[in-house]
Order: C-alpha cells, then structure tokens, then sequence
C-alpha cells in the first residue's frame, strides 16, 4: 500500500465502501452491515482511545515551546483573533444560506416523536464544565474541554517554573512522541476505516430517511463548500497572498480524513504535518495546530448551529429577529470551544437553541442523519485549522514559501523530520 498516495487509498476506501455499503442496502445483507459498521466503529474507538494523552500532552509541550518563540504572545493573540474572524466569516455564510433557502419551511415531520438529546449545553454548563472536580475523570470520561483547561494551566506552569520543570516538560514530550506513533498507526489503516464508516452510511441511511431532511442537508453541504472553496481560498489570497490550489494540495489529506473520521483530534497528527509541510514552522504549528483542534469549529460551530438554529424556528413556526441572528453570529465565535474537536456538534447546536429560547427537542429531528453532517462539518474543520496558521505565518513573514509552493508532492504519512529541519525561530522578516 505504500506504493499509493494516502490520498489515493483513502479514495479506493471510499469507492469500495460506498459500493458495498449500496449492495447492503440493495439486497438487505444485515451481516454485511454489520460487519461495516464494525469496521467503522473500531477505527473510530481507536482514533478516541488517543484522544485524551494526545490533547493533554500536545498542549503542555505546545506551550512549553512557546518559551523559545519570538514574539510568541502575538502570534498566540494573531491566531485567535483570525480564529475569530474565519468563524464570523463562516456563521453570515450559515445565516445567508438559511435565509436564502428557508431549509425548516414545508418540512413534515412528526414532533410528538422529538425530544431533547441527553447531552445538552447551556452557557453555565460550558462555564462550570471547563474545570473538572477530578482530573482523573476528565482523562476517563473523555473529556476534551476539561482536559484542555489542564494542560493550559500545566503548560503555563511549567513555562514559569522554567529549568526545574524539564524533566516534567521531557517526559511530555517522550509520552507525546509515543502516542503520535501510536496513532499513525491507527491512521495507516484510514483506507480501510473509511471502507467501513462510509459503507455503513450508505446502508443504515437511504432516501426514506433524508428525503424530508433532503433541503437542510444540501444547505448543510453547500454552506461548508462555500467556506471551503471559496472563503478560505480568498481568505488566502488577500491576507496570505498564497495560491491557494499549493494549498488544498497540502492540506487536502487531513481535510480527508476528518471527512471520514468525524474527529478534529483524531485527525490532528495529519493536519499539524501537513501544516508544516505548507512551511509554517514548527514550534508555531506545534501549538496552533492543538489548539484549533479543540477550538476551531468553522463547520460544527458556526455553519451547522446558524443553518439548524433556522431550521428549528421554522419548523416550530417561532420567528427569529435581527437580534436573534446576532445572537447566532455571537455564540457561534465565542462557544465554539463546546464542541471540543470530538464527533457530533449537539452540545454546541444546544447550546445555540437554549441561547435563543428555541425547543431543544428540535436538536432531536436531527439526530437521525447527524453522522452524515458531521462529516462535511468536520472536513470544513480542519481545513480550518490548517489555514489560520498559514495565513498567521505568511502574514508574519515565518513562512517557508519553498515549502508552501511544494507542498502536496509528498506522502503527508511519511517521514517529517527529513524533509526540512525545526527553524528554532519564528523571528518576523524585517520588511
């Protein structure tokens, strides 16, 4: 298999799958089904299973290495505040697209059966959940947000102790050079999880069930296209002055296999190689990249929430006000940490209904077809996370253009570090 692009076998995962999968569903092969949805299911528990020791130590090692950086309290400020801006980009695409295509209005659908789901967030739940009352249950519940707040607070610790926190610091980054191994190993065999997790798609949803979702979903889609295809590529352009096909060709494995993984953090190792085979250096993207994976939410955190949020209200037949939309516009920068990098957007779409006093029974009616949403959210993501550290760094003058203008002719799943070695410095160019 390594003598094909990652690329390409993740493709012929998703071709055969979608073939299989259409043969389930054609002929009613239940074990067929079921052994997709196996297949699909363990790639997945084995992406998670990484999660928690790869986010904890990702951010103390990220921020640890922020003590060598030049004009590092800039650069951490830089990458919100594009963060930011991306994400209220893509919320007025999300609010546009709803207003333009009215996705609740005709919609039949039986409300007697919708009711709230069991994970649900409020402004006070995101509040009172960042801190956890055990930091052990927050590395066993899975708990990314909490897991986040300690490793900042570890990370600036040891950042501030200095010398006598060194061993702490290499023993971080020994367990984070482990779990990075152990993962890509997980991540070789995308191609055949992606087999698995499209494949059981395509059986488990047929027509039957998205046709009375068939407008939302298309605007679902088409909201994240535009963000993908055509805000991020001017965003490039202007603010990067970057071609932005060098780009998609770097980052365009990583944006695939979020597409299949439904999982931020789980894709992270591919997005932080590719964003540094892009040429941002790496003691920059070894910190932006995690800490977009648990933040940047251009997809689950601001397209979807503004696109359902529209929805609901019509449907229920409540009527939304200019205020209600900046509302939309305000918790979907500023909440989007809520979704934390894990698969599914329902505590953050719950915390955007409960936000505007809608019926959190409405996030319910969209359950059914979530996963198929949350691979287009996703996907649009990570692309996310690969793009504001390029422009961050090409705005910067740190960005390696050799690299960015080679970027996509290599194996972004083989080795890194003989490519281009660590810079050890992000010192701006004089300009």
């Amino acid at each position: 298999m390594r003598k094909f692009p990652f690329s390409l076998q993740i493709l012929l995962g998703l071709v055969l799958g979608v073939a299989l999968g259409f043969v389930a569903r054609a002929n009613d092969v239940s074990w067929l089904t079921s052994t997709l949805h196996t297949v699909g299911g363990l790639f997945v528990q084995l992406l998670k299973l990484a999660v928690p020791p790869l986010v904890f130590t990702a951010i103390v090692v990220s921020v640890v290495s922020l003590r060598g950086v030049a004009n590092a309290a800039r650069l951490a400020l830089k990458t919100l505040l594009w963060f930011g801006v991306t994400a209220l980009i893509a919320v007025g695409v999300g609010i546009g697209l709803g207003l333009l295509t009215d996705p609740g209005k005709g919609v039949t659908l039986d409300l007697s059966g919708a009711a709230a789901p069991k994970r649900t967030g409020s402004w006070t739940d995101f509040l009172t959940g960042i801190v956890p009352t055990n930091p052990v249950g927050a590395f066993v519940e899975g708990n990314v947000l909490q897991i986040v707040f300690l490793a900042l607070v570890v990370g600036a610790a040891a950042l501030l102790v200095g010398e006598k926190a060194e061993p702490f610091v290499a023993l971080n980054r020994a367990l984070l050079e482990i779990v990075q191994k152990a993962l890509w190993w997980v991540i070789r065999l995308a191609p055949i999880g992606t087999l698995g997790l499209i494949g059981n798609a395509v059986a488990s949803y047929g027509w039957d069930l998205l046709a009375p979702l068939a407008k939302f979903t298309t605007a679902v889609y088409v909201g994240c296209a535009i963000v993908l295809f055509v805000v991020y590529p001017v965003v490039l352009l202007a603010a990067g002055r970057l071609n932005p096909l060098r780009f998609f060709a770097g980052a365009w494995p990583a944006i695939e296999l979020a597409f299949v993984s439904r999982s931020s953090v789980g894709t992270m190792p591919v997005t932080q190689r590719a964003v540094e085979r892009l040429g941002v250096p790496r003691e920059y993207a070894s910190f932006a990249v995690p800490f977009g994976a648990t933040t940047k939410m251009d997809g689950c955190a601001a397209i979807y929430p503004a696109l359902a949020a529209i929805f609901v209200a019509q449907v229920f037949g409540v009527h939304l006000s200019v205020t209600d939309y900046l509302l939309i516009a305000f918790v979907s920068v500023v909440g989007s940490a809520a979704t934390a990098g894990l698969t599914g957007a329902i505590v953050m779409l719950t915390l955007t209904l409960s936000t505007l006093g809608l019926p959190l029974a409405g996030a319910g009616l969209l359950l059914a077809i979530d996963p198929i949403l949350d691979m287009i959210r996703t996907a649009t993501n990570v692309a996310g996370q690969a793009l504001v550290p390029t422009v961050v760094a090409a705005r910067e003058g740190t960005l390696d253009r050799a690299a960015y203008d080679a970027a996509g002719r290599r194996d972004p799943v083989g080795p890194l570090e003989a490519d281009r070695p660590a810079s050890g410095r992000l010192d701006p160019v004089p300009a």
